[in-house]
Order: C-alpha cells, then structure tokens, then sequence
C-alpha cells in the first residue's frame, strides 16, 4: 500500500471490501460447463449481480438466485442470509456460487449440509487449512479443477481503479456425497478452446 492507495495486486482490507462481492468472469463458468455435467435445478445463493447465473442460464439450467444484498436484479431473491437457510429450494440439485472470501469454509460447510452436490469457485490455497479437514477429507470432495492460467482479475464491486491481473490462483472445488475415494486433481482452461 502507498499512501492508502491500493497498488497492483495488494488486497483490499475488510472495512473495504464491504460485502466481499468480486464478481466471476464469465469465462470461469463457461471452463465449469465444459469440464463439469451440472444438474439441471442449480442455486446460486451469493449471487451478487449474476454473472455466474447469467451464464448457466445461458446453457439452459433452472437456476434460483439469492443474495443477502439487493443489487437490483427482478429475478434474484434479495434478503436471503445463505447462512440462516435450512433447507435447500425444491428440486434443487447442487449448488454453485463464488463464496464470499470471508466466508468461504462456512459457505463449503453449510452447503454440504443442504444439497448433494456442492459446486465452488475458491481459492486454490483454500487446499492448505487444517481447520478445514472436515470439509476437506471427509471422502466427498470429488473434483478440484484448477485453472491452468490466472482468471482475468476479479475486481470488487463497484471498484473504480486500474483494473490489473490477478495474482490468485483459483479452482472449481466440486463435491458429491455420493464420492468415495480419493479427489481427483484436473487442470482447465478458461480460454475459449
């Protein structure tokens, strides 16, 4: 930091990152549909404005967003606390979302407590926690595929300076409660094949 200015690539402190919103390049979620077969009843609970609901739309999925912020999307369920829900909507198969950073292990944990099949976009240091064994070694994380190259940055919402390359290596994390074994480790591409 100079001057209280962020530079590059430094992280933005909490106080600033408000609502923790980095919305997901479209090209992260169209890699997903390419390596992944999703369900077709998808629920995007921290949905922010839709990038990533725009996108599986697109390729057809039922998709119900929600977010405890209202960004002013009609089609998106504003008010809705992730973390106070206690049952998974209708005919919802998995869930898919770009957690809040803060509250990434709680987002991945409480998931799994809603619905089969849980889909996040994480950092891919979230791998090195032992606070997150439980999560991470209980035999249902099937898939982690990490990207090949860094995502196009994803900036904070509303964020007015330069706009930079991400330093962060991300993954698509994907967990099934009907894997057993060992996870298997894949590298993809987010560039247009």
């Amino acid at each position: 930091m100079t001057g209280g200015l962020l530079t590059g690539n430094a992280r933005a402190v909490l106080s600033d990152r408000k609502d923790d919103l980095y919305e997901t390049p479209p090209v992260a979620v169209h890699a997903l549909l390419r390596a992944e077969k999703l369900p077709h009843y998808l629920w995007e609970p921290a949905a922010g404005p839709g990038s990533i609901v725009g996108v599986l739309r697109g390729a057809g999925h039922e998709v119900l967003a929600s977010d405890l912020v209202d960004y002013g999307v009609p089609t998106h369920f504003a008010g809705r606390d992730f973390l106070m829900e206690r049952k998974a909507p209708d005919n919802c198969q998995a869930i898919v979302t770009n957690p809040p950073f803060k509250l990434a292990d709680q987002f991945v944990a409480h998931a799994l407590d809603l619905c089969p099949k849980v889909v996040m976009l994480l950092r891919l240091a979230f791998m090195e926690s032992e606070r997150r064994r439980a999560i991470l070694d209980g035999g249902h994380l099937a898939r982690v595929h990490v990207f090949r190259k860094r995502l196009p940055m994803m900036h904070r919402h509303g964020w007015e300076g330069s706009k930079v390359n991400s330093a962060m290596a991300f993954a698509w994390f994907v967990w099934d409660h009907d894997h057993a074994g060992p996870t298997e480790l894949r590298r993809l591409s987010w560039e247009t094949p």
